[in-house]
């Protein structure tokens, strides 16, 4: 556990590309004919303006107005910009738009993952590009199904800048094996999907961002639509409020690739409920289930509130693009400086047999859980799901209030603090078949009708040492299975218990060691 998580943080883009240090042409799009009154179908004069600036490199200037568009092929060396009171609405009719586009492979992914054709703002292959505000960008629905507003397939060198995108049907910013993205106080709103999802892409910073959405507001994938395997890596998020009914700041609901220096700092995250699918969503989701490896995340200084599980980290095999499914590799990821409230239920760090999660450090987390689960779910049986699709929801109950984890190898709690605003009867920690881990300076309020403040079963070398019991805490600690080994306490205060530990009956007398410690007060 001495192994320290060290990243290399993306390099930020300069705000201005190479291409942009001598004179430019800029054009405006009244001038190739666009009218801007909101009635009138303004696509071919506007990539007539696109394609004129194409030739030479420049602006593409939107004045005040409103836009009507079907599809636009963006060029390369080319920025649209929208004036302030500027408009660019997609069309009602999906024929005005390109339609989806149909590969020579298997994706094993939905249109919305693998196409970038159906879009109002499309571009590929295409190097020096943007797409700047204070305008506004509509896509004019009120439901999910339809064109994306900005759709970029293996690009360089991307600018989306002090822009407002409203109404999104499908993925707000899409990008697909991009190399070197800057999206800077960009505001989502009303989206019906995807906020921003970069897919096989690298050198990529999210800053200063607006996000609501009822699907997932950042997502970073590895998924098999380029046809071959890519990394998603060298990608920031940082100083983001993200309003979503689903997953705030997430990685791999496509996990075909790897993920690799990823940095979520500095963000605000608040939970919503789905109408009719009730509580769904969960603050930090790092997730790789088709084969892909997650190594060198860092995620700190996160509040969020109302999320259904703060934090959910999972490694599966659901298998998309293998022919046996198997599980990749989910290590070395830091979080830290995390404070929720209003959690509905606990977070959780999982593995399946044969593939644990391994070198997790959790340090500063402060969670206040609703609470208000019986004791008989502490005993429940967790099924394990190795194929199901990985979200925060897919375990409905679990044994523990505040974290559970199962099949971890090297984990790291340090500066836990655990709370519920009613009583709740299941532990606040269980651990489940996980070695070699650490908890220091636990603080966790006491779970109802007696039971332990922290659970081990089938768990090898723990350490625990700061823990500050509190009044009303009947047992600190059970230890279950027969597997359970090299349990040590030390430096811990267990002056407001009743009782220091619980040994099952399977678990061998020699796996507890007690030392230096503030024992319980004689009755």
């Amino acid at each position: 556990m001495g192994r320290s998580v060290g990243l290399a943080v993306p390099l930020l883009l300069s705000t201005q590309p190479i291409w942009a240090a001598g004179g430019r042409t800029e054009l405006n799009v009244r001038s190739h004919g666009a009218t801007g009154d909101g009635r009138t179908i303004d696509t071919r004069a506007l990539q007539a303006a696109i394609d004129a600036a194409g030739r030479l490199g420049g602006i593409v200037s939107l004045p005040p107005g409103e836009y009507l568009s079907g599809t636009l092929r963006l060029r390369s060396h080319v920025t649209l910009r929208l004036e302030a009171g500027a408009s660019l609405i997609a069309s009602k009719a999906d024929e005005d738009f390109d339609a989806v586009e149909r590969l020579p492979y298997d994706t094993f992914s939905d249109p919305e993952t693998s196409d970038f054709r159906f879009a109002l703002l499309q571009g590929r292959d295409l190097v020096d590009v943007g797409i700047l505000g204070p305008g506004r960008i509509d896509g004019n629905r009120s439901s999910r199904g339809g064109p994306k507003p900005i759709a970029l397939k293996q690009c360089r060198n991307v600018r989306i800048r002090d822009l407002t995108i409203a109404n999104a049907p499908n993925y707000t910013v899409s990008l697909l094996g991009c190399d070197g993205v800057d999206i800077l106080r960009l505001t989502i709103q009303n989206g019906y999907s995807d906020g921003i999802d970069p897919d096989c892409c690298q050198n990529v910073r999210i800053a200063n961002c607006r996000v609501e959405t009822r699907d997932d507001a950042i997502v970073l994938k590895t998924s098999f639509a380029l046809g071959v395997r890519r990394a998603t890596q060298n990608v920031t998020v940082t100083n983001c409020h993200l309003t979503t009914i689903h997953n705030a700041l997430k990685l791999g609901t496509e996990s075909v690739g790897h993920f690799k220096n990823i940095v979520f700092s500095k963000c605000v995250i608040v939970g919503q409920s789905h109408s009719w699918k009730g509580d769904l969503s969960s603050g930090i989701s790092l997730q790789t289930v088709d084969g892909g490896t997650l190594e060198r995340v860092t995620v700190s200084d996160i509040q969020m509130s109302n999320v259904r599980a703060p934090i959910f980290v999972r490694l599966g095999k659901r298998g998309r693009s293998q022919d046996v499914p198997a599980a990749g590799a989910l290590t070395n990821v830091s979080i830290s400086n995390v404070v929720a409230v209003g959690a509905m239920t606990p977070s959780s760090i999982t593995g399946v047999p044969g593939y644990p999660v391994t070198e997790i450090a959790l340090k500063n987390v402060r969670v206040t859980a609703r609470g208000g689960a019986a004791a008989e779910i502490a005993s429940q049986r967790v099924q394990e799901m190795e194929k199901t699709y990985p979200d925060a929801y897919m375990f409905r109950d679990l044994p523990a209030y505040g974290f559970y984890c199962r099949h971890v190898r090297g984990l790291t709690l340090d500066d836990i603090e655990l709370n519920v605003e009613r009583p709740d009867a299941r532990p606040a920690v269980v651990l489940d078949d996980v070695q070699h881990a650490r908890t220091r300076n636990l603080l966790a309020m006491a779970p109802a009708e007696g039971q332990p403040l922290v659970w081990l079963r089938s768990v090898r070398d723990y350490h625990l040492s700061g823990l500050r019991a509190r009044p009303g805490t009947k047992v600190a600690l059970r230890l279950s299975d027969a597997k359970t080994a090299r349990v040590n306490l030390v430096g811990n205060d267990f002056s407001q218990v009743d009782e220091v530990a619980t040994i099952d009956a399977s678990v061998s007398a020699t796996a507890l060691r007690i030392e230096g410690n503030v024992m319980p007060r004689s009755k």
